[in-house]
């Protein structure tokens, strides 16, 4: 009503004169407009603020639209059209700063809201609160503000100089984030690679069970107990030795003392089921001693330097240990069980003891008859030879068809002989050669022979104080076994020669059983091949490369060193192609270039690979399985698949250290019942 009143006093005097109708207008709007203008633009121009828990509070959109309606209806009911749109222009710049202007105007830390982010769209609009996720981490938004002209206040806004500027600035910010953190993720890579490698150079085979890398161990509470006796001891060393070095005697006896009852307790236990029942006290004595020590003598510097120094003894001792075991394994290879020693000793004094008409073996018509099944065994071992031919004749559906040629030395002539004229292999043929009554096979013709008669070979093989034989020479050992001296082991080069009118024959090793019956070899077609072997290049380390040495020109410049290598042991072969291609010829051409052992360490297998190279066919695998001598986890169902097996490798069938597993499909083909096997002891 005061308003009401007022306005109509300023009509009267309005009337009164133009001279003070302009003043007048002048105090109204000074007196009574600019409050409520104030309060229409705090209402328009207020913000929402922010809590500490960084979401929005103060009035939503509608109680900001709700207030504008109110004071516009008042407004309107004062004054016309023209008047309102006069307050909104001169009003326009009075608004108060807005928490979305703060933020891209770059304003103080205080101004800055922490964990939101409120979007900006381009007509300048908020985002609704329950529009904003609360787990947006802080930043600083930039947004496009539409800058007055001429009204003196664009000192609020960012010029494009400004807005460039800041946009640089981000672009370094961020590529100097990319840089640390690309250089953090190098440093990282190439801590886990030096890991790795690390890991690698261990061989856990050898580190027992307490290696963190072994299976059984996959389990960290398996056996923990045995593990912290362990552990406990390890640390007590390395504080017995600080002790020491810092003058405490006592200290580092009292450890040594609980460190030998530690090694008591612990014994050769593997579990905690092995433990004695004073363990836990032990454990508990040991630890109080280790706390007092720690107090005491505790140096992280001294304790890192003690422990890397007791790794790298450690691994030494491995290093020592594997080298012993390679070589008394390869020494243990080349030994003669006692029990064979004895039967082949047996053997040999009742052969001779036998008149000569009895020392003839029936059948001996079908030893050159081309249409029957021929197999060819080099052998100084009776009792293997004897599985070999047991267990042909075995499983063959037609075993009168069958004709085997043993060849032995002349030590063990006569023991061979009389086994198979004790024990016949039924109707099939057999018949036994002295590989020393062959006068053709002499040093003159024979390249192997020429080398072995050398000064360097004897001085390489005989030579008592050869630097790698018993400290170093495991490494070497392996090519210093008495089969690579023996003429036996390379005669198969020499197949024709021993039995020129046979046109197929099927080469045997000693150490291999057969389980299937072995005839479809002979209708298996070659393509013109000389050599049907098995191939073993499944593996990267049965190709050239492993066998021959192609850092020598002549060897990179005739083999393919990714080139795939098969197996001696089972090999059926074409004497017919044999002779066209002149195979024997080839093997003594690469005999003669190696005399000084440049292309390829001794052994048969790598002038076999060089000799049949584009001359050998590959056979089905189920015909050859191999790697029963080596092997632990072949598995079961292939060895029973297999026509052959093949115990190749140090842990021959009849030696001690075979592999228990395998040993049983060996042993079902002797007669261990034999008055001969029985008297000298030989055993399953």
């Amino acid at each position: 009503m005061t308003i009401k009143r007022r306005l109509s006093s300023t009509g009267i005097h309005m009337n009164r004169g133009s001279g003070s109708r302009f003043r007048i207008s002048n105090l109204i709007f000074v007196s009574l407009l600019a409050p409520l203008i104030f309060f229409v633009g705090r209402g328009l121009g207020s913000s929402s603020s922010i809590d500490q828990s960084g979401t929005l509070t103060g009035p939503s959109k509608e109680d900001v639209d709700w207030r504008e309606k109110l004071a516009l209806q008042h407004i309107k009911s004062l004054y016309s059209k023209e008047v309102i749109d006069v307050i909104a222009a001169n009003t326009n710049d009075l608004e108060h700063p807005r928490l979305d202007f703060s933020r891209n105007n770059n304003l103080s830390a205080p101004w800055k809201a922490d964990g939101l982010e409120t979007s900006v769209e381009k007509n300048g609009t908020y985002v609704e609160p329950n529009q904003i996720p609360t787990n947006i981490k802080q930043k600083t938004l930039t947004g496009k503000h539409d800058a007055s002209s001429g009204d003196g206040h664009s000192q609020f806004f960012d010029t494009p100089a400004k807005l460039e500027r800041r946009q640089l600035r981000e672009k370094r910010w961020k590529k100097r984030a990319a840089d640390l953190s690309k250089q953090d993720d190098e440093v990282k890579v190439k801590l886990e690679n030096a890991a790795i490698v690390r890991s690698k150079s261990v061989d856990s085979a050898v580190l027992g069970k307490y290696s963190i890398w072994r299976k059984e161990n996959e389990n960290e509470n398996l056996d923990s107990t045995v593990h912290l006796i362990r552990d406990q001891i390890i640390m007590a060393k390395v504080f017995i030795s600080i002790a020491n070095m810092k003058n405490k005697p006592d200290l580092a006896q009292e450890l040594l003392s609980r460190t030998k009852e530690s090694q008591r307790s612990l014994g050769e236990a593997t579990a905690d089921a092995d433990l004695p029942r004073s363990a836990p006290e032990r454990i508990k004595a040991m630890g109080q001693v280790l706390a007092k020590a720690k107090e005491q003598l505790y140096d992280c510097k001294l304790v890192t330097g003690k422990l890397r120094a007791m790794l790298q003894s450690a691994d030494e001792q491995v290093r020592s240990l594997k080298k012993q075991s390679t070589f008394l394994s390869q020494l243990a290879a080349k030994t003669v069980p006692n029990g064979i020693h004895c039967l082949s000793m047996r053997l040999t004094i009742d052969y001779y003891l036998l008149p000569p008409e009895k020392r003839k073996f029936p059948r001996s018509e079908n030893l050159e008859n081309p249409r029957l099944y021929h197999y060819a065994l080099f052998s100084d071992n009776v009792l293997a030879a004897s599985v070999v031919v047991n267990s042909t004749i075995m499983n063959a559906k037609e075993p009168w068809k069958h004709v085997f040629h043993v060849v032995t030395d002349k030590l063990n002539f006569g023991a061979m002989n009389m086994w198979f004229l004790l024990n016949p292999p039924g109707k099939a043929s057999i018949h036994v050669e002295n590989v020393d009554e062959f006068k053709w096979l002499n040093s003159s013709y024979c390249p192997v022979l020429r080398q072995l008669e050398s000064a360097a070979m004897k001085e390489y093989y005989f030579k008592a104080d050869h630097p790698t034989t018993l400290s170093t020479g495991s490494s070497n050992l392996k090519y210093r076994n008495p089969k690579y001296l023996s003429m036996l082991n390379h005669l198969r080069f020499y197949l024709p020669q021993v039995y020129p009118k046979l046109d197929k024959i099927l080469f045997l090793d000693d150490d291999i059983v057969v389980q299937k019956d072995l005839t479809g070899l002979w209708s298996v077609d070659l393509h013109g091949k000389v050599n049907g072997a098995v191939e073993t290049c499944g593996e990267s380390f049965h190709r050239f490369d492993k066998y021959l040495n192609f850092s020598n020109p002549l060897i990179a410049r005739n083999f393919d060193p990714n080139a795939c290598g098969w197996a001696y042991g089972m090999n059926i072969f074409d004497l017919k192609q044999w002779k066209l291609k002149d195979i024997t010829g080839i093997y003594h051409k690469w005999q003669n270039m190696n005399k000084d052992r440049v292309l390829w360490k001794l052994g048969t297998l790598p002038p076999g690979l060089m000799t049949f190279y584009g001359l050998t066919h590959p056979l089905e695998k189920s015909w050859h399985v191999l790697g029963l001598g080596y092997n632990p986890s072949i598995d079961r169902s292939e060895i029973m698949k297999a026509a052959v097996i093949h115990y190749n490798g140090n842990m021959k069938p009849w030696l001690e250290l075979a592999m228990t597993r395998y040993r049983s499909y060996w042993t079902r083909y002797i007669k261990f019942d034999h008055p001969y096997v029985r008297s000298c002891k030989i055993s399953e």
